[in-house]
Formats: C-alpha cells, structure tokens, sequence
C-alpha cells in the first residue's frame, strides 16, 4: 500500500515543486510570500521546496537567513487566517445548521470545543512543524473558535523552527538541496499514509456504530 501511495503523491506534487521553485527563483521573498500564504490556508504547496530553495538562495547571497524566516512564518500566519475565518464562519452558517446532512452531531462539536479549550495552544504549535497537518490545523481551530489572538500567537511560533530549519538545511546543502527535498517528501508520504489510515479506521469505525443503531432502533421498534 506505502509504494502505491508514494507514487501517486509524488506524480501529483512534483508539478506543484517545480511551480514553487520557479516562483521563489523569478520573485525571491515576494516569491516565498506568494506561496507560504496559501501553504497556510488549505493549499497543500510543499513547504519544503520552498524553503529548501529559499536556504540555496541565503547561501549564493541573495537575501539574509532571518528575512526568508521572517517572511516565511509572516506568510504562513495570513494563510492560516484564512482558513481559520472559514472554519469559524463555517461553523455558523454550515455545520451548526446542516451539520446533520453530514452526519456531524453537537457532540463532535463539543468535543473539538474542549479539546481546543483545553489543548490548542499545544495543538496549534506542534501542528505547524508537522508536514500536512500543517496546512489544514487552522480549521478545526476556527471550527471550535479559539480565540484569535491565542491562535496566531501560537500559529507565529509554531511557524519559526519549521522555517528556520527548512531554510538551514537548504543553505547547508547548497547545490544539493533538491536532493534534501526528495527525502523530505517521504516524511509527507508516511504522514499521508498515516492520515488515509486514520480517516479509514474512523469511517469504518463510524459506519458500525450506524449499524449498531440502526439495529438497536429496529429491536426496540419490535418491542
């Protein structure tokens, strides 16, 4: 199952590596900007490409190291707005009114209330070091309306070592830094795997648990 998967992903992001090197080589950090925002915001654009070729470019001389973090992070921070305001708006005028039509109770929306009250500043800054996890964290945070400022200070933070170590990598490996990128990428292959595993057991898992209701119903409708 890992090798298919690998293959498929691969065939899909490499299109999207190439557009995002040559964007970063054509506009430099506005070029990091333009593609770290939607990174952020629900667009899977590899981060590693391009911070990777953001390092190369620290280390031929083009810009400093702390203004491709800089900018980088900043970016990632407008991106997650995004996707942060479509979760908390989307939770008004979707889930909480057709939340039914997608089989999504008041009792998951407690429960992504709780553990947002309860672990988000965790949750929001360990997820943006995680390749994937990343882009789409800002959801579910706007979902359980985590407050905002909380939110982005968190998202900021969480943003920086993610950069700075991308960027030194691709510094230190100078010419070699594609090389560094294809490694890389079997770590968001693993972690897409593990995410299709996690969505695969909870659908299965959520389709019994309809069974079980659903003959549970039919019993007590023959009582």
């Amino acid at each position: 199952m890992f090798l298919p998967t690998t293959l498929i992903l691969a065939s899909v992001t490499e299109p999207i590596i190439n557009f995002a090197v040559d964007v970063t080589e054509k506009l430099g950090l506005w070029g990091i900007f333009i593609l770290m925002v939607p990174e952020s915001a629900l667009i899977p654009i590899p981060s590693e490409a391009t911070m990777l070729f953001a390092g190369f470019n620290v280390s031929i001389g083009t810009y400093p190291l702390w203004a491709a973090v800089l900018v980088g992070a900043v970016a990632n921070v407008i991106g997650s707005w995004i996707a942060y305001a479509i979760g908390y708006f989307g939770r008004i005028d979707l889930i909480e009114k057709h939340g039914a039509k997608i089989h999504v109770k008041p009792s998951h929306l407690k429960w992504t209330d709780d553990w947002f009250a309860k672990h988000g500043n965790a949750t929001v800054f360990w997820a943006r070091m995680l390749p994937i996890v990343r882009t789409f964290i800002s959801l579910p945070a706007g979902v359980a309306k985590m407050p905002f400022w909380k939110f982005t200070t968190y998202t900021f933070l969480g943003c920086l070592p993610w950069m700075l170590m991308l960027a030194l990598i691709g510094r230190a490996a100078g010419d070699n830094w594609e090389d560094w990128k294809d490694k890389l990428h079997y770590v968001d292959y693993a972690v897409a795997v593990i995410i299709l595993g996690a969505i695969a057991y909870f659908a299965i898992k959520w389709w019994r648990g309809r069974d079980a209701d659903s003959d549970s119903d039919a019993a007590d409708d023959v009582a």
